[in-house]
């Protein structure tokens, strides 16, 4: 079986926007050229999502995993780009043709998060994070599954930068708008908002939110109002991309395993990768024999003793290693860091 990857942009009438997206394209092929791999777009850009994967199918492929270059499952990963690939398939019916889901959020893209973040404060006055505010931004949509998860980004975000606040704002569809969540956010008391664009690549929408951010900051001078790069190209960026393509065709857990902090390594929360999940509970857990079902006062029991971890356990955790290390170096070799 000839496998190839297909990755579907939306597209954007943002030359920047687009170049960004065929750097990431050629970076990602680096990194796999023992894989046929070719890109499409739903709109403004060519070639499209159909004439993409038919020319894979013309260079041998038999199975193509068809990726989409979008951060939230909406109505482009739900309904545009499957209604492409299922004309593929009608066309192309020996092939098979699995779809990777949406980045959604994975636990590199927080990471790329945090260091955006942190370039953004590089050499900057210092200010408490606590008198910190953070202002997510993302793109909004008619799905409400896509925009409660911009706010589950933002929670990762706020625990791990230990802010005082954290907030979201979208460009458009849904509220508030970013216009209208810095707006608020400024009447806060923060002396610093770091507005985050949690998008993907350059383009109109990422160009407004720094207006926004620009034209707020000028109406009070009083609150110092910073404006992050957006995720673009990254080993980090490439390795999301890389394991849903991966899942496509081996499978993931059903479970929300992929953002646990015992499974994967969370900024903030290192100490508890690879800990044994023991229950805690045993302290108030009813006995298995208790047959005292009737609602009259209840019997007193002696409890267990808890279980105190040994000594060493309690000591402060060093520092766990990032399990992506190796690949990541070989990664920015690829793409210049």
């Amino acid at each position: 079986m000839s496998d190839a990857l297909l990755i579907a942009a939306h597209g954007s009438r943002d030359e920047a926007g687009v170049e960004e997206f065929w750097a990431l394209a050629d970076a990602w092929r680096a990194l796999r050229p023992d894989r046929l791999q070719a890109a499409g777009f739903l709109e403004f850009a060519s070639p499209t999502i159909g004439r993409a994967i038919d020319e894979l199918v013309d260079r041998g492929a038999t199975r193509i995993v068809v990726a989409p270059a979008m951060l939230m499952a909406a109505g482009h990963v739900k309904n545009d780009v499957p209604s492409e690939v299922q004309g593929a398939r009608e066309r192309h019916p020996g092939v098979a043709m699995p779809m990777a889901r949406a980045l959604d959020i994975h636990p590199s893209l927080i990471e790329l998060c945090l260091l955006r973040y942190r370039e953004a404060l590089e050499g900057r006055r210092e200010v408490a994070a606590d008198r910190t505010l953070l202002l997510l931004a993302g793109r909004g949509t008619s799905d409400p599954d896509a925009n409660a998860n911009i706010s589950r980004v933002s929670r990762f975000l706020w625990e791990a930068t230990g802010v005082g606040w954290a907030s979201v704002g979208y460009t458009g569809v849904t509220g508030p708008s970013v216009d209208e969540a810095l707006a608020i956010c400024r009447r806060l008391g923060y002396e610093r908002i770091v507005v985050q664009p949690y998008f993907l690549f350059d383009g109109v929408l990422l160009k407004r939110i720094g207006e926004v951010a620009a034209r707020q900051a000028e109406a009070d001078p009083g609150v110092e109002i910073i404006t992050t790069e957006h995720l673009r190209l990254h080993p980090l960026l490439i390795q999301a991309f890389e394991d849903r393509a991966h899942e496509a065709i081996h499978g993931a857990p059903d479970m929300n395993c992929g953002v646990c902090k015992y499974r994967v390594r969370l900024t903030g929360r290192e100490a508890d990768l690879g800990q044994p999940q023991a229950g805690h509970h045993l302290a108030v857990r009813a006995a298995e024999d208790d047959d005292d079902h009737g609602h009259g006062p209840r019997r007193r029991r002696r409890r267990p003793p808890v279980a105190v971890p040994p000594a060493d356990l309690l000591s402060p955790a060093e520092p766990t290693p990032h399990p992506w290390d190796d690949r990541l170096l070989a990664r920015l070799a690829l793409v210049g860091g």
